[in-house]
C-alpha cells in the first residue's frame, strides 16, 4: 500500500512539474491588447533558403500570447517552418476568456471550440490566428523553442510567399479577418522575444 502511495506521489509530482513547465497563467486580464501590425512592401527582393524562394509581402510586427504550440516534422512545410503557434490578443489574451475555450493544433491547422461563447465569435476569429514561424537563424529558432503555451511573445519579421523550382507554393494570408483555408500567416521571424511580465 505505501509504494502504491508512494508512485502516485511521484506521478502527481511529475505532473505537477510537467504542466508548471509547459503552461504559463497570469491570471485573468489582457495582456495583449495592440492588434498585429502590417506594412504591405511594394516590391522585396527574394532570396533563396533551402533550395525554397522566400518573397516578402508585407513588414509584420505581433505582440500576442501564444495559445498553443505544435511542433512539425514531417511535410514539405517543416523544411522551413518547424513550429505553428495559435496566437491571440486583445481579449483572446484574456485568461478568463480563454477558459472557457478548448484550443488545439494539428495539421498545421488551428481549431477552437466552447460549449458556450464567451465572448463574439466574430471577434475569437479576428483576434487569434495560426501562424507558421520560419527562423531566420539558428539563434532565432532556439528562442522560439523556450516559448511555452501562456507566454507573451513578440515577433518582427515579414508576411512571405515560398516557391519551390517543381512550382509548389506556400503563401501567408495578409489578413486577420480570413478564416479557413489559406487564412494563416507564414512569417520569416527576424526576432523573437518572450516578453516579462
Amino acid at each position: 500500500m505505501k509504494q502504491f502511495l508512494l508512485v502516485v506521489l511521484l506521478a502527481f509530482i511529475g505532473w505537477f512539474v510537467f504542466f508548471k513547465q509547459t503552461h504559463v497563467s497570469y491570471g485573468p486580464g489582457v495582456f495583449a491588447p495592440d492588434s498585429p501590425e502590417q506594412q504591405e512592401v511594394d516590391s522585396a527582393d527574394s532570396f533563396t533558403v533551402d533550395g525554397y524562394s522566400i518573397t516578402p509581402l508585407a513588414d509584420f510586427k505581433i505582440e500576442a500570447k501564444a495559445l498553443s504550440i505544435k511542433s512539425y516534422r514531417s511535410g514539405r512545410e517543416s523544411d522551413l517552418s518547424p513550429v505553428d503557434f495559435a496566437f491571440g490578443w486583445g481579449r483572446m489574451s484574456d485568461e478568463s476568456v480563454l477558459d472557457n475555450l478548448e484550443i488545439s493544433q494539428s495539421g498545421r491547422w488551428y481549431r477552437w471550440r466552447a460549449e458556450q461563447l464567451p465572448i463574439p465569435r466574430r471577434e475569437i476569429e479576428t483576434h487569434s490566428a495560426n501562424m507558421h514561424l520560419i527562423p531566420d537563424s539558428r539563434a532565432t529558432h532556439s528562442a522560439i523553442k523556450k516559448a511555452r503555451p501562456g507566454d507573451i511573445v513578440e515577433i518582427n519579421g515579414s508576411l512571405v510567399k515560398v516557391e519551390a523550382n517543381d512550382g509548389w507554393k506556400w503563401i501567408s494570408s495578409l489578413t486577420r479577418n480570413d478564416t479557413g483555408r489559406r487564412a494563416c500567416e507564414l512569417i520569416w521571424v527576424e526576432d523573437f522575444q518572450i516578453k516579462e511580465l
